[in-house]
């Protein structure tokens, strides 16, 4: 598949070894570009690159003191693109968590587990079903 057809996803993790096996788990599937940042700062710097979803970790700053957490880094994201999907990744299991980045605005919350990839790549077909059925409502709308 080229790489024009492909999902183009950026995995934003300062867990390095989660962040690489997260990044493999994707690259296996065809239907994924990728692009990995250790900070939410890069992240930022390179949305130019137009990301169709984001997936990115909950508290970001492990690598450099006094970087932009996860929340901080989503709601920098939904300032200037609302319209990409982000989908917050924590191992925190705690359900106020998740409903704060509900609440800025996060697409989904997952838990970092064994069974993660699995999760994420079906909210990531999800998203892009649903746009697609949105599409197709509105040309149809537009037509009537």
């Amino acid at each position: 598949m080229s790489t024009e057809n492909k999902i183009k996803v950026f995995l934003v993790d300062d867990d390095s070894v989660f962040l690489k096996s997260l990044e493999i788990e994707f690259m296996e599937s065809a239907d994924f570009a990728i692009e990995t940042y250790a900070t939410g700062e890069l992240c930022i710097e390179n949305l130019s690159n137009g990301p169709d979803v984001i997936i990115l970790d909950y508290h970001l700053d492990g690598i450099i003191e006094g970087a932009m957490n996860g929340m901080e880094t989503l709601k920098k994201i939904k300032a200037f693109h609302p319209d990409i999907p982000v989908i917050m990744l924590s191992s925190q299991d705690k359900i106020e968590i998740a409903i704060d980045c509900m609440h800025c605005k996060a697409s989904d919350y997952v838990i970092k587990s064994e069974t993660a990839f699995v999760r994420l790549q079906k909210i990531i077909t999800n998203i892009f079903s649903t746009k697609k059925m949105q599409k197709e409502l509105n040309w149809y709308m537009n037509r009537a």
